[in-house]
């Protein structure tokens, strides 16, 4: 299931009222285009270029945090995407059915793959992991540079 792109005051252009989209999946079936086409609509709709570098560093986070979810806990899970306010900032949540907190590897520039997660705290303000009875919550504050007018 996913919610179509919205201004959390439906109906209403509320400029204190946060831009959010959230997509949920049963099993594997998300597609990681998909996820990135909705950070640059959503960036763009808070007013920030399609091919600036936070839509970019927005992209690369979600699609490595999503995949993670959908390699490591398949199952249910749950991706939101809000923009604050100010668009400022963009506050990814990606939920999944494992308990487990994400690890980052050891970096090892011979091997292919394993370094998203190194990437992801790299590139977010802050990244944390929320236990739940039925699985995480990972939470990632992702600064954007400044909207255009």
């Amino acid at each position: 299931m996913v919610t179509p792109l919205r201004n959390r005051a439906s109906g209403t252009e509320d400029s204190t009222a946060s831009l959010r989209y959230s997509a949920a999946w049963k099993t594997t079936e998300l597609s990681i285009a998909d996820t990135r086409a909705a950070v640059r609509t959503l960036l763009v709709r808070a007013g920030h270029e399609p091919d600036g570098r936070s839509a970019q560093d927005a992209q690369l986070v979600v699609s490595e945090l999503v995949t993670n979810a959908l390699r490591h806990a398949p199952g249910p899970g749950q991706l939101v995407l809000e923009v604050l306010p100010d668009a400022a900032l963009l506050r990814i949540t990606v939920r999944d059915g494992c308990p487990d907190p994400p690890e980052p590897r050891t970096p090892n520039p011979r091997r292919i793959g394993g370094h998203g997660l190194i990437l992801v705290t790299r590139l977010c303000e802050r990244l944390h992991t929320v236990p739940l009875d039925d699985g995480k919550q990972i939470i990632a504050h992702l600064r954007l540079g400044a909207a255009s007018a």
